[in-house]
């Protein structure tokens, strides 16, 4: 059975194919059969409680820079679709957090992947500290003293923002780095929320793999 599926997600010509899993997504979708339409956040509207969108039809091949074409933008009823995939880039924004809101109101009529509420309510930074057993350890706070005194106790540790995405404002801190109380400065400027920091992990130079699991299952 043919789909209608309408992918929410940062504008197609600037996503890199070898490495998206937007784009492999979406190429398996449309090998299948499935008629994928194009938009970008910015786009999506809510009118009497009506959740809308200017989407694109759209086709895509395997030729970075060639990869996509997309038809002209016209308007549609979300609820009209058969799936929707949120899948625009963080940073996990108040921005972000109202696209759930609005996706909530055709869900599950239309199948919403991931569940709106639950990429609300379990953001990825702050979710994987339940399986501590698995990561470095980590510290969240925006306390100066709790960051420089995790540094003591570990040596090299990662700083990050806790809602960023794709490697932006990471910073690795050796022991001996006088830049500390620099970037922690610039955070709290830049970030309402709390700030991120992590045992350095040596092995993190050899590049990351990714499992993506199907109902449990990994694929």
């Amino acid at each position: 059975m043919s789909l209608k599926v309408a992918v929410q997600m940062d504008h197609v010509s600037g996503i890199t194919i070898k490495g998206d899993s937007t784009f492999a997504l979406c190429l398996e979708a449309e090998r299948r059969g499935h008629q994928l339409f194009h938009y970008t956040p910015d786009r999506l509207s809510l009118r009497d409680g009506v959740a809308t969108a200017r989407v694109e039809t759209l086709n895509l091949v395997e030729e970075q820079g060639k990869h996509f074409t997309l038809g002209e933008p016209h308007k549609v009823d979300l609820s009209t679709m058969d799936v929707v995939l949120l899948r625009q880039d963080p940073p996990f924004d108040m921005n972000y957090i109202t696209s759930t809101h609005i996706l909530e109101r055709i869900h599950p009529k239309t199948l919403v992947v991931n569940d709106p509420a639950w990429v609300r309510n379990m953001p990825e930074k702050i979710f994987v500290t339940e399986f501590a057993d698995l990561m470095p350890e980590t510290i969240i706070t925006k306390d100066p003293a709790e960051i420089a005194a995790f540094r003591a106790e570990f040596g090299e540790i990662v700083l990050k923002p806790l809602y960023g995405n794709g490697g932006a404002g990471v910073f690795h801190l050796t022991k001996d780095d006088r830049n500390l109380s620099s970037f922690l400065e610039t955070f709290a400027l830049l970030f309402r929320e709390p700030f991120i920091a992590q045992r350095y992990l040596k092995d993190v130079r050899k590049g990351d793999k990714r499992v993506i699991l199907i109902d449990g299952e990994p694929v």
